[in-house]
């Protein structure tokens, strides 16, 4: 399990206005996490795409246009993740990146 490769996760239960059900996510956590812990941390995909948002980024995943919620971020168990989906372009992971480091880095 890589930072940028998408995955199916099982997201449920939820509480509240979490985002639910078994949905793309795409890995954030550094790898050198994501070898030691059993949890990663993602940030899951929508199809309801929200291009005015500024906390969400567009991006394809298995051929299909979907966003990923950053403000949805989350710490799940590996064993909620299924099938890797494939991986985020160079370019679209330095964007989740900067997106990221903007929502939730120091000022």
């Amino acid at each position: 399990m890589k930072r940028d490769d998408i995955h199916w996760a099982r997201l449920d239960p939820v509480e509240g206005s979490e985002l639910s059900k078994t949905r793309p996510c795409v890995i954030v956590s550094r790898d050198e996490l994501n070898a030691a812990l059993p949890t990663v941390v993602v940030c899951p995909l929508t199809s309801v795409l929200r291009p005015k948002w500024r906390t969400r980024l567009q991006v394809r995943c298995a051929g299909h246009k979907a966003d990923v919620c950053a403000e949805q971020i989350r710490t799940v168990s590996k064993a909620r993740l299924g099938l890797r989906l494939g991986t985020l372009s160079k370019t679209e992971a330095v964007a989740l990146r900067t997106l990221l480091s903007e929502m939730y880095g120091t000022p």
